[in-house]
């Protein structure tokens, strides 16, 4: 069973927890937006879902409600911050606009942002970027669980290690490509698991390492020695290496940290991302970049295609998703919505939707 709920209405409730966990209003409303958007986009995975395990990093200790990024470093065109364990919608957020106004004053800037807590869907920091005419290319690694095998390999090493890259387009809706590196997120398990179904082959081995359908592998411990199985890399050994240069660039040189330990029970997610942004305007290539990237763009929407409305480019589904969702409401499956009422009650907010 689902239920529809408004986006605003959502948006309200998830506040309303956060800032009983901890967060001023100000920062409870900005996380419950972004998630509430993460829904809104169709990446249910990254929305509101999330809450409880916030909760629960909060009352452990590893999330800091009310935490700012630190500046470690400012040269002007390279910055490293510290996101102290904050939530990462809103230091990863501080983080991107001081690198934006760099990237605007030098034409480019490279961020190194370390320890923030979750930073959400990544393709919205890419999205602040294009709004300012900026292009914008981030390489994120996670310090949770490890949830994803190496190519090759039989257990989870490493965790699903996003990428993404953000490109505005004259006069048009911009492009922006933002992937986790394995097969399907984390979250698209759980969300998966809490709806009751089975997943593609392909995605997951079991705690055994051999293939399963079973989402559950990957979201709670499995009899009878409570281990969990795996996501797959997507792309066999190419995403693999990618997901290899996410946690060596997002973690290691950002002064993060990568995972190499074993497994523990905490419900904190860190998140290191090296960020690149780049200003087409002071790079001297504006003209020619805005003419031949839509030049290329059409060129791509003429190639016949049998699916509705043609070739489209990232971007363009989380958009139309948005529309539709924000008219017809946010679909929440029963567990989740039960997951987040329970949230709710062990920090004395109820919720009567």
């Amino acid at each position: 069973m689902a239920r529809l709920i408004p986006a605003a209405d959502l948006r309200g409730s998830i506040a309303s927890i956060l800032a009983a966990a901890g967060s001023s209003a100000t920062e409870a409303a900005q996380v419950a937006d972004n998630l509430v958007l993460a829904n809104l986009s169709g990446h249910d995975s990254h929305g509101v879902g999330m809450a409880p395990r916030y909760v629960d990093a909060v009352q452990e200790g590893g999330l800091h409600p009310n935490a700012t990024a630190r500046v470690v470093l400012d040269t002007g065109a390279l910055l490293s911050m510290d996101g102290q364990r904050g939530y990462g919608q809103v230091v990863g957020v501080q983080a991107m606009s001081l690198a934006m106004d760099r990237a605007e004053t030098h034409g480019s800037c490279i961020l190194a942002l370390a320890q923030a807590h979750h930073l959400g869907r990544i393709g919205h920091f890419a999205e602040l970027a294009v709004a300012r005419g900026l292009v914008a290319i981030h390489f994120v690694n996670v310090l949770s669980r490890p949830v994803v095998a190496p190519w090759g390999g039989g257990d989870g090493r490493f965790g699903t290690n996003p990428f993404c890259v953000g490109v505005p387009l004259a006069d048009r809706e911009p492009f922006v490509l933002d992937f986790a590196t394995s097969r399907v997120a984390q979250g698209k398990m759980r969300v998966a698991h809490n709806e009751g179904r089975q997943v593609e082959p392909g995605y997951l081995i079991d705690a055994q390492g051999r293939p399963t359908t079973d989402p559950g592998v990957v979201v709670v411990p499995q009899p009878p020695e409570g281990l969990f199985g795996a996501l797959l890399p997507f792309g066999e050994h190419k995403g693999y290496g990618m997901a290899l240069a996410c946690e060596l660039l997002g973690g290691a040189l950002t002064g993060g940290g990568t995972w190499h330990r074993p497994a523990d029970a905490s419900r904190a997610v860190l998140n290191g991302m090296l960020t690149i942004v780049i200003d087409p305007a002071r790079l001297g290539t504006q003209a020619a970049f805005e003419a031949e990237a839509l030049a290329f763009i059409d060129w791509l929407r003429q190639s016949p295609s049998p699916e509705p409305g043609g070739v489209r480019i990232a971007g363009e589904p989380e958009r139309e998703a948005r529309a539709r969702r924000e008219r017809e409401g946010i679909r929440l499956d029963d567990q989740t919505w039960a997951e987040i009422v329970a949230a709710g009650r062990r920090v004395g907010v109820r919720l009567d939707h």
